[in-house]
């Protein structure tokens, strides 16, 4: 499975818990070589004060944990 099926599947079972209050994200990029995964916080999530919180110890936690070879979430604003 590629890396980027891999997050997505990851995200897959994170998106409940973001739905649950009003947000989402977007998978923008997945850099392979690097180990970089970058998202977009969409709807609540995007504006959220804790969204770094819900990044760090969530959704990157997760992502890691399914993919190894993520060295690092970051996020990326919405324009």
């Amino acid at each position: 499975m590629a890396l980027r099926e891999t997050v997505e599947s990851a995200l897959a079972e994170i998106r409940p818990m973001l739905h649950m209050d009003g947000g989402d994200c977007e998978v923008v990029n997945v850099d392979e070589k690097n180990g970089l995964v970058q998202l977009r916080l969409v709807g609540a999530c995007g504006g959220c004060p804790m969204s770094t919180l819900t990044l760090r110890s969530g959704i990157e936690r997760i992502v890691k944990e399914r993919a190894p070879q993520v060295r690092e979430v970051q996020t990326v604003e919405a324009f």
